[in-house]
């Protein structure tokens, strides 16, 4: 009976001491204090946990050097919709727009934009090749290799757009300093984000219609840098695109299915799943939801991560198979999530700005 009674305290006191630990050491999504907008901005960018940028559709892009706790507003330029933004350090970065003929009183044709000191001006980027109307994510990919007898760095730049076509990527491979573009329109009608491993291979978030009404899900694959692309997912239902993608290992990744079916009793949010490095994709239910339209996915690792929604946001462990709600706002566009010196952080953005801490 006394073994009994002492194996059952020995219990209660693991149980007490995993949960102390587990709470010293959880994490937790938390607004930050940021200028209202009236609607969903679009992306977040961090080169380090203290040094980052987000942008907006009323043309505006700020700064923060403290990890978010306040804000300058470094550029607004009228009938701009700044769409998506990256940097390569804290100097040299890109902010691309979602172009004209698409939201209201957006005026600006320049898809791209390039600064060289840390945001404080912004200047277009030429390039060659097709016009591009507009872009919706930008990826940028850090390439090791020789230089002169010395381990250097080069860093080659993809973009992809847009929402409401065409199928459009402009691409640098110098570190930013020229870049090509290329018409997609024969893979896709619609690009909403890229995730490229190196220079040659990754992933495109896409479409198959421009018009939402008989448009499936698309996912696209490419070996050869962009010049071709091969599908390896597309979903059987219409009213369906992709919209952003998140791979926290090389063989497993996430990409979010947005339903525009306009039918209430069609409830499920789904996203889809791939465990061997994009060959193969699964569908996962998300929700039950009809007004939980999925935005943005990060995942800090294989098992754990994070959807928006139109209306809150979701959080898995065990990689998909269970989510549950929290708070993200509404419309949370872009999660990112960063491992630094053995530091997990993240940061999200859509109607507002959160902070994973």
């Amino acid at each position: 009976m006394q073994q009994n009674s002492f194996s059952l305290s020995y219990y209660i006191l693991c149980c007490l001491l995993f949960i102390i630990c587990s709470s010293a050491f959880a994490q937790n999504w938390t607004r930050l204090n940021t200028e209202p907008y009236p609607g969903k901005q679009d992306d977040i960018y961090f080169v380090n946990e203290n040094i980052g940028w987000y942008v907006n559709g009323q043309g505006k892009i700020y700064k923060t050097t403290d990890g978010g706790t306040t804000w300058q507003l470094q550029l607004e330029q009228q009938g701009t919709f700044f769409r998506c933004i990256a940097f390569i350090d804290s100097l040299r970065g890109f902010a691309g727009t979602v172009g004209t003929d698409y939201f209201p009183n957006v005026k600006d044709t320049i898809p791209l934009y390039k600064t060289v000191d840390g945001g404080a001006t912004w200047q277009p980027v030429p390039y060659e090749g097709p016009y591009v109307k507009g872009l919706c994510a930008i990826d940028i990919v850090k390439e090791q290799y020789i230089n002169r007898g010395k381990i250097d760095y080069k860093y080659h730049v993809f973009a992809v757009g847009r929402v409401g076509s065409p199928a459009m990527m402009i691409t640098s491979h110098d570190n930013g300093k020229t870049f090509t573009s290329s018409d997609l329109n024969a893979d896709a009608a619609m690009l909403f984000d890229i995730k490229m491993f190196n220079k040659n291979e990754g992933f495109a978030c896409a479409a198959t219609d421009a018009n939402v009404q008989t448009s499936n899900a698309l996912i696209l694959h490419t070996t050869d840098g962009g010049q071709s692309w091969q599908k390896v997912y597309q979903s059987a239902r219409p009213f369906e695109i992709t919209w952003k993608a998140s791979f926290p290992t090389r063989e497993v990744g996430y990409v979010t299915i947005q339903s525009y079916n306009p039918d209430p009793t069609v409830k499920q949010q789904r996203i889809v799943k791939t465990t061997d490095g994009g060959q193969s994709w699964q569908e996962l239910d998300l929700c039950e939801d009809f007004q939980a339209r999925p935005f943005g996915v990060g995942f800090v690792d294989a098992q754990h991560g994070y959807v928006g929604t139109m209306n809150s946001g979701y959080e898995t462990r065990d990689g998909g198979t269970t989510w549950y709600q929290i708070d993200l706002g509404m419309a949370c566009n872009k999660i990112r999530i960063h491992h630094e010196q053995n530091r997990v952080f993240g940061y999200a953005i859509g109607v507002n700005v959160f902070k994973l801490q």
